[in-house]
């Protein structure tokens, strides 16, 4: 008997969410050092584009609970990728986004586990 596979989007989003909450939070404390490391906002849109590619997979099947924070969470990652940017201003919108995005990755997951 063969088994068949899926790759889980719920894990790939949790990480990429985690890895870019914790790049939010120690990145800050890094350019506070002299060792001539700047920010990129690319590197925060990177994680945001794997989250997003996540994110359309899943919302396909997902609740609407789990839509609605997926969505308005990566819509305000996007938001302030854009205005740092284009504005060269830090907001708080990341660290919100980022906290949904894990929140909904992980509520999409345990609802996945409890059906199969």
């Amino acid at each position: 008997m063969k088994t068949k596979t899926t790759f889980n989007w719920d894990l790939l989003g949790i990480s990429s969410a985690t890895i870019c909450f914790v790049h939010c939070l120690i990145f800050p404390i890094l350019t506070i050092i002299p060792i001539g490391i700047t920010h990129n906002p690319l590197i925060d849109l990177l994680f945001a584009s794997i989250g997003f590619f996540a994110i359309i997979k899943i919302v396909k099947k997902a609740t609407l609970l789990v839509n609605s924070i997926l969505i308005v969470s990566i819509t305000l990652i996007f938001l302030s990728i854009v205005i740092e940017i284009l504005l060269d201003v830090h907001t708080y919108l990341i660290f919100i986004g980022g906290i949904g995005m894990i929140i909904g990755h992980y509520l999409n997951y345990k609802n996945h586990k409890i059906k199969h």
